[in-house]
């Protein structure tokens, strides 16, 4: 029966994924032996420099917590899982000037791996805010019409 729980585990999985860049196949497994073996740094997407190792193993456990193969061991995604991501989105936005003062103009495109930079997502969002009021004004001006 799909449902919540269905796409809590899959939740989990795609936060699994976003931290090692592997491929979904095993993929808890690996990690969980890993945490284990006591080497899951080298579990870790290396694209990534300087893994604050401790928040994202406690995000692993996070997402293993998801994965979990009974539905009824999968975490409340409003209860558990919503504010541990909220306190990992803390931590990242609490460090991140820190990091951008740390490794300066060598990271300065912060959004490098998706192709925008955070001015391309000011532009895209000011077009689209003309796109959807030019979208609007045509759609009103055809409602008078009729």
């Amino acid at each position: 029966m799909l449902g919540t729980k269905s796409d809590i585990y899959s939740l989990g999985i795609m936060l699994l994924q976003m931290i090692t860049a592997k491929p979904p196949m095993g993929l808890s497994h690996h990690v969980s032996k890993s945490i284990e073996k006591g080497t899951f740094r080298e579990m870790l997407d290396p694209a990534v420099e300087d893994w604050p190792v401790e928040h994202a193993m406690h995000f692993a456990k996070l997402a293993l917590q998801c994965a979990e193969m009974r539905r009824k061991d999968r975490p409340d995604l409003g209860k558990v899982i919503l504010p541990e991501l909220n306190k990992l989105r803390d931590f990242a936005d609490d460090n991140m000037p820190m990091m951008m003062m740390m490794f300066g103009a060598r990271n300065n495109n912060v959004y490098s791996r998706t192709g925008f930079s955070s001015s391309n997502q000011d532009t895209m969002s000011d077009s689209q805010s003309m796109s959807y009021e030019s979208n609007s004004n045509s759609s009103t001006s055809s409602l008078g019409k009729m």
